[in-house]
């Protein structure tokens, strides 16, 4: 029973933080999302393949203050939380309308909606240690007219 309770506890840790994580993106908060990583934490954008890796705390800081300056309205709504041993997988909608050109794309002012799955994996102290990222990316430059 002991070893049950140890594990609901941080289960129910693991998804706290990446509510956490849900609601600083909400508020456009990078230095509360990078807080809940450690310092050598990983991030990795899927649909972006090698150019898309780098440190949570510098290349992911940098992606996620650059898409808020380029959707000064962007939001999420998280879907679904599963748990694997020491990994959260999350389903979130991100969505936001587009007021400055973003990585190539040309700004025309159009808002975008889509299907994220972002895969956090934790250490013992319940921090995160690496976050995968993917996204329908053509259906996203689709949605912005590109």
């Amino acid at each position: 029973m002991e070893t049950l309770n140890k594990t609901s506890l941080a289960e129910q840790t693991r998804k706290g933080a990446c509510l956490a994580f849900f609601s600083a993106y909400q508020d456009m908060d990078t230095a509360r999302m990078i807080q809940l990583a450690t310092p050598d934490a990983t991030v990795h954008f899927l649909p972006m393949g090698e150019d898309g890796k780098g440190t949570f705390w510098e290349f992911g800081r940098g992606v996620w203050q650059l898409l808020m300056d380029c959707f000064p309205d962007l939001d999420n709504t998280v879907d679904r939380l599963t748990t694997e041993g020491d990994t959260i997988t999350a389903q979130v909608a991100i969505f936001g309308t587009q007021t400055q050109d973003f990585l190539g794309i040309t700004n025309k002012g159009l808002r975008f909606n889509s299907d994220h799955v972002f895969v956090f994996q934790f250490d013992g102290d319940d921090r995160i240690t690496a976050l995968t990222i993917d996204w329908d990316h053509a259906g996203f430059c689709r949605q912005l007219g590109s």
